[in-house]
């Protein structure tokens, strides 16, 4: 029984440690938001809330882009094609494919 609870033990301790670090990360990514939001025109910022919602991820590259800017000064105000062109940026390249008919 000693190392059935030893094991159980060490789970609950790996998957605190997971919701520590799932925490810190979600504190980090507010705090982005809490930078960036404030330099957002009002239509950048609806199209910010879009993103966020549909996809997640590309959200927080998008924020990681506007902070750096913001920071390193060459951007003040995010306005709607600001954002475009950085979306355009960040979205892989699509193959194009050739359909060939015989």
């Amino acid at each position: 029984m000693d190392e059935l609870e030893e094991i159980r033990q060490r789970k609950l301790e790996e998957l605190q440690k997971q919701q520590q670090e799932q925490a810190q990360i979600e504190q980090q990514i507010l705090a982005l938001e809490n930078f960036v939001k404030p330099k957002l025109t009002k239509q950048a910022l609806v199209r910010f809330g879009n993103l966020k919602t549909g996809q997640p991820q590309l959200a927080i590259s998008v924020l990681v882009v506007l902070s750096q800017l913001i920071k390193t000064g060459k951007v003040n105000n995010v306005d709607d094609e600001l954002l475009k062109s950085i979306l355009h940026e960040l979205q892989p390249k699509k193959k194009e494919t050739k359909i060939i008919r015989k």
